[in-house]
């Protein structure tokens, strides 16, 4: 069977505000709403510039394409519903655009901001653009888990109860080598501390793998417990 991709449409640059700049738009509860700062390329009107946004971000692209008709993009589309002027700003606008929820995956901050802080932000029609705010609706905040389990599994694994955990962050969080890695964190938990942790831009960079930090932690870790007779954490950056 030959699809007659000529049929229905016509291949060439089309107006986004055609299709994504939907003035009359009222929003729903379960929309992600974003408002952007706009800053459109000479010549550009902000309707456009508004609604290429809301396109580049969800469902568009710069022409027709057949495979258009296999979908539903009233359904799955981004919308521009509503513009206004940046006041005392020549040429910058409030772009404010809704996206369905069902664009984006359940839990997934990456996949949200790959949409909406993604390649949009080098689209050619806009001299600059900024996310100024964005409203997440419980219909997907609830989609987020969260951690495993809460303050008493801690306490319990620490088995320390009626008082605050006292913990650090080793410093300096980026150069130690692995092994003087380990030796900060033994002397942190062997000088009373419950528990140590890495910095949060600590990975497996050439000067500590992540290996090699697992392995002194874990020494450090037991060598303290074993002197204190306590029972001691260190909390990895695993991600």
């Amino acid at each position: 069977t030959r699809t007659k991709t000529g049929v229905g449409f016509k291949a060439g640059v089309k107006d986004y505000k055609l299709t994504y700049y939907t003035p009359d738009y009222e929003t729903k509860s379960t929309d992600i709403l974003a408002a952007f700062r706009v800053t459109p390329q000479p010549g550009v009107p902000p309707e456009e510039a508004g609604a290429a946004v809301a396109a580049e971000s969800s469902t568009g692209t710069w022409t027709a394409v057949w495979t258009d008709g296999l979908t539903s993009l009233d359904r799955y589309k981004g919308r521009c519903y509503h513009i206004e002027p940046v006041a005392g700003e020549e040429s910058q606008f409030i772009a404010y655009v809704a996206y369905p929820l069902d664009l984006f995956e359940e839990g997934s901050v990456t996949n949200m901001f790959t949409s909406i802080v993604g390649n949009v932000f080098g689209f050619k029609a806009l001299r600059a653009l900024r996310l100024e705010d964005l409203r997440v609706p419980p219909a997907y905040s609830k989609t987020f888990l969260g951690p495993p389990h809460g303050i008493q599994v801690e306490r319990d694994k620490l088995n320390k109860y009626g008082r605050p955990l006292l913990g650090c962050t080793i410093k300096p969080k980026l150069g130690l080598s692995a092994k003087n890695y380990g030796r900060a964190v033994y002397e942190c938990l062997r000088g009373g501390l419950d528990f140590t942790k890495d910095d949060e831009n600590v990975n497996s960079q050439p000067f500590m793998r992540w290996r090699d930090r697992f392995v002194f932690c874990a020494e450090a870790l037991y060598k303290a417990q074993a002197e204190t007779g306590e029972i001691k954490g260190h909390y990895l950056n695993a991600t």
